[in-house]
């Protein structure tokens, strides 16, 4: 991992650290990247059924007969996924739920001033669920379930298939347990343009939601303004502040759960302490022989990682504040006593026993948050990316007449008589 002394050196190496297109990808990549997507998506969107079965073939190496995963192999997935991973989806399944719950907002009005807010579900949500090096029942919980909460009618789901034999049978366990609606076996760029576009077999919904891979993001992207989106997500990316109370094994711990996710995470380590920098450093070299990803691991600390050495907790916020990460854990004493000084990130994680794993699969909150910066004007999924507001306006007569002189004002103003007019004789018939 690379290492820098300093609160300057850090402020000025963040601040020019390509958040978007990695090291090792040039700009003529990430623009024929694009390319392919804008062609994907247009190709969807005017073939439907057709063109995502051709890109099904060509990405996924399988000729899908019919998209949608039938309800019978749904049931049998349940017999394939092992009790022990049913019973702890459930679990976690009921922190999310009550999470959720007590986010809801209420509609209100408030008669006297004549204003308020009502709040309605999205008609239908799609989710996309990645597949890959990984399958994740873990995020299905984590998007199924605010939008249920939130009374989303219809939520579909499109998730890669995983061979002839279909999408991981975790997966389909957990869209069982979530109430899924439907499921498809489609991924990439082509499910999210057949959730947005609609085709013969895929329906198209109010708003999209879930991570994936770079060409997920850029097609959610390319189909905001056409359809909602949740928001546009790039790897994984961890802050863990330490100080010298702080266990070194467990930071190390820390940034290999997330360094394990793929080449692109990035783990970062500020700290108060030079021996917990020395010490971090070798539980690192030390676990990584363990892991079953080490691999990826290494690979995500040499390209993306990072150890940072400052003079004080409040330095360290202020770097955490300009890199607005995913996550932010506090292992530090009395972590509470800074949470007021944390700005931007999408998840705090507060105090030694908390690691961000939790958050990851049961803590309650959903997994899926902004990175790339992008904590500085977003917020994690939840309920409310769901939901609908329509501000409720009804005036009294009494209301009506005190406010009818400043309308008129303004109106006349902005050169808007029709504006006026239809104020006025409202007024000069009572």
């Amino acid at each position: 991992m690379k290492f820098i002394k300093g609160l300057q050196q850090a402020k000025l190496h963040l601040r020019r650290r390509d958040r978007v297109v990695s090291s090792s990808e040039s700009t003529n990549d990430q623009l024929t990247m694009e390319t392919s997507v804008l062609e994907i998506v247009a190709d969807v969107k005017a073939r439907g059924d057709e063109a995502v079965r051709v890109y099904t073939e060509k990405f996924d190496k399988i000729d899908l007969q019919y998209f949608e995963v039938r309800e019978n192999e749904i049931a049998a997935a349940l017999s394939k996924t092992p009790k022990s991973l049913i019973d702890a989806l459930q679990t976690a399944s009921v922190r999310i739920k009550a999470f959720h719950e007590r986010s809801m907002p209420s509609s209100w009005h408030d008669a006297d001033e004549g204003y308020g807010e009502q709040f309605s579900a999205v008609g239908r949500a799609g989710i996309y669920i990645p597949g890959g090096s990984a399958a994740y029942p873990s995020s299905v919980l984590m998007t199924a379930i605010p939008a249920r909460v939130a009374g989303v009618p219809e939520i579909i789901v499109c998730t890669p298939p995983n061979g002839a034999d279909g999408p991981d049978p975790g997966v389909l366990a957990a869209c069982y347990l979530c109430g899924v609606d439907r499921v498809f076996a489609v991924g990439g760029a082509q499910a999210i343009a057949g959730m947005a576009y609609g085709t013969a077999s895929i329906p198209a919904v109010n708003l999209i939601c879930g991570p994936g891979n770079r060409f997920v993001t850029l097609a959610k992207k390319m189909v905001y303004g056409d359809v909602g989106i949740d928001g546009l997500y790039g790897p994984t990316e961890t802050i863990i502040i330490a100080d010298d109370t702080a266990d070194a094994k467990y930071c190390a711990a820390d940034l290999l759960a997330q360094a394990e996710h793929d080449v692109f995470a990035t783990p970062i380590l500020i700290t108060t302490s030079g021996q917990m920098v020395t010490a971090v450093e070798a539980q690192l070299q030390l676990q990584l022989k363990e892991l079953s990803r080490s691999d990826i691991a290494r690979a995500s600390l040499e390209n993306n990682g990072l150890i940072v050495q400052v003079d004080a907790i409040s330095e360290a916020l202020e770097i955490a504040n300009i890199f607005a990460p995913e996550h932010l854990c506090l292992l530090v004493e009395r972590p509470d006593t800074y949470l007021p000084q944390v700005h931007n990130a999408g998840a705090v994680f507060l105090g030694h026993r908390t690691p961000e794993v939790l958050g990851d699969f049961v803590a309650g909150p959903s997994h899926v948050m902004p990175t790339g910066g992008t904590a500085k004007f977003s917020s994690p999924l939840g309920v409310n990316q769901f939901l609908k507001v329509t501000s409720t306006i009804r005036f009294t007569n009494t209301l009506l007449n005190d406010l009818s002189n400043v309308t008129s004002t303004i109106a006349n103003y902005e050169g808007f008589t029709a504006h006026a007019a239809a104020i006025d004789m409202r007024i000069s018939n009572e």
